[in-house]
């Protein structure tokens, strides 16, 4: 009979990896698990294993399953792999196949309605994921997966651009100043974040896609994974790596991908976020006031060697243009607590002010 964990064990070496590599295949059981690993190799995916006679049926999907029926995603086939990996996570060694950190992102039981060489329709019961996705073979042999149930109630798909919102010039500070948020005006290049699937594509205020321009920044991607979002903010070069080791001077769009590199040897950039457009298949803009998007931006803590989400003032207006002197900044931007962000529109909710 063969021995279906035979190319498994031929790819590792369990003196070198925390993996498990057992002697044996268990005799096949009637019970139905599936594990989700989100592993970070070379490059981030999720790792889908479906429990089938005696071993984990496996499929690595680079930007995870679906969320909606609008899209389906990539799903190499790989390895059958032992049971044990159904409770698996660590760091297998670099140098080692599959090298990279490797979690658990969610595990449950699962039916099968439908198992052929070329398709396989299975319903998830997990903790984070649950609903009917089909594997399916394509005509130039790869796997594809597909979500087949509506998404949640409320679901509404990632949007493709939007427009910032921008602000009005003010003469001054307004009067009703407890009811205003205090950003730092930063001087850099305005743009949007969109995270999905462990990707990052930027996109600049006219929305020209831009991600490659700023290659430091694409880590953010896999730092924010599993978490899907659009973010709002400033690609800022500053002398320092930080916005409190002073401003620089804002980076010129690169040419290319070689100069972009050489850009991003020169002067260490950071990607400032300060507004949430889109979380988790929800839009925050129109119906989520600034205040509330802040604190849920706030939840993401982003926070990584060329990304970060810097302070807001509510209220103190003076403090916060004294602030933005000290810095060597060009003043700040005021934007009302209560206001919704409204995309390509420039709106007296939002003001910029000199310092």
């Amino acid at each position: 009979m063969t021995d279906r964990l035979d190319e498994y064990r031929r790819k590792r070496d369990a003196r070198r990896t925390p993996e498990p590599v057992p002697a044996a295949s268990p005799p096949a059981t009637d019970t139905k698990r599936f594990v989700i690993q989100q592993h970070h190799a070379r490059s981030l995916h999720w790792d889908v294993r479906l429990e089938r006679d005696g071993v984990l049926v496996s499929f690595a999907v680079p930007r995870g399953l679906p969320r909606d029926q609008g899209r389906n995603h990539l799903a190499k086939h790989t390895e059958d792999h032992p049971l044990e990996y159904l409770r698996f996570a660590g760091e297998i060694p670099a140098g080692e196949y599959g090298g990279g950190r490797m979690t658990i992102f969610d595990r449950g039981t699962y039916e099968a309605d439908k198992w052929r060489d070329d398709e396989i329709g299975v319903t998830f019961h997990g903790e984070r994921t649950h609903g009917r996705y089909v594997f399916f073979r394509t005509e130039d042999r790869d796997w594809m997966v597909r979500r087949m149930d509506p998404p949640e109630p409320g679901w509404e798909p990632m949007p493709e651009t939007t427009a910032p919102m921008l602000a009005t010039p003010s003469a001054g500070l307004p009067p009703d100043d407890a009811d205003w948020g205090y950003e730092m005006a930063w001087g850099g290049r305005r743009v949007l974040a969109y995270v999905s699937g462990g990707r990052l594509r930027l996109t600049d205020a006219a929305g020209t896609d831009v991600t490659r321009w700023f290659p430091e920044v694409r880590p953010l991607g896999p730092a924010l994974a599993p978490v899907e979002a659009v973010l709002d903010g400033e690609i800022v070069a500053f002398a320092g790596t930080r916005p409190d080791q002073g401003l620089l001077a804002r980076r010129e769009a690169p040419k290319d991908a070689a100069a972009a590199k050489r850009a991003a040897e020169r002067t260490p950039v950071q990607f400032l976020v300060y507004d949430l457009l889109w979380l988790e298949g929800h839009s925050t803009m129109e119906l989520v006031r600034y205040a509330e998007r802040r604190e849920l931006l706030d939840g993401l803590a982003l926070s990584g060697p060329h990304w970060q989400t810097p302070p807001f003032f509510a209220g103190g207006g003076e403090f916060a243009c004294e602030a933005a002197q000290a810095q060597g900044l060009p003043g700040v931007v005021a934007k009302r607590l209560d206001s919704p962000y409204l995309p390509g529109r420039a709106s007296r909710l939002w003001r910029s002010i000199r310092a």
